[in-house]
């Protein structure tokens, strides 16, 4: 019996799945929604759900786990650049530098909820396969 036994495999191996939810994780908490299909979505859902409740405990544990699961890349600053990060001007921070930043926001936003955090609406048909696409979206609250 499969009880229990839940896989989004999606015809990708293993390492392509990771970086797939994980890339897919990080757009979706930068930007606070995206397009994609309604099966990836399902799947994104409870990735990003889990983020949050993460976020929410504020433990430096809890961010390093974060940090992993979305496979942050830090990439190295020049002496200029660093410079700039000091006086508060953080323009040459790639977008993985701010997904965790923005992360804490979105923990803060959701304290008093308990789950739910995030929306799928449908919206029609892909033109190339018809695949159904959908909108995934964290709540405005």
């Amino acid at each position: 019996m499969r009880h229990r036994k839940h896989t989004f495999k999606v015809g990708r191996t293993c390492s392509h799945r990771r970086c797939l939810i994980a890339n897919m994780l990080k757009d979706l908490i930068y930007r606070e929604r995206i397009v994609t299909s309604v099966t990836k979505a399902k799947e994104l859902r409870r990735h990003a759900d889990r983020m949050i409740t993460l976020a929410k405990k504020e433990t430096l544990a809890g961010k390093r786990e974060a940090v992993a699961r979305l496979m942050v890349r830090y990439n190295t600053l020049t002496p200029k650049e660093k410079r700039a990060v000091k006086e508060g001007n953080t323009e040459s921070y790639n977008t993985d530098r701010k997904v965790i930043g923005k992360l804490e926001e979105l923990a803060t936003r959701f304290a008093q909820r308990e789950g739910g955090y995030t929306r799928i609406i449908h919206k029609g048909k892909r033109v190339g396969d018809n695949a159904d696409l959908c909108v995934i979206e964290y709540l405005s609250e």
